[in-house]
């Protein structure tokens, strides 16, 4: 279990302030959030697919 998974679900993630960082830092958080949507993509996709197994395993 991931740590985030202990927190509220209602809870939003807290935004950056994105004044202070230079282009290369705001690129590379870029590459961060990106790496993270994958993630959870990925997520999405496993879930999906473990839906489809039980709904056509339960169907009558």
């Amino acid at each position: 279990m991931e740590p985030e998974d202990m927190l509220p679900r209602s809870m939003q993630p807290q935004r950056r302030n994105l004044d202070p960082m230079s282009v290369e830092e705001l690129e590379a958080y870029i590459a961060e959030l990106e790496a993270e949507i994958a993630r959870v993509r990925l997520d999405i996709e496993k879930k999906t697919k473990h839906r489809s197994s039980a709904d056509s395993l339960f169907k009558r």
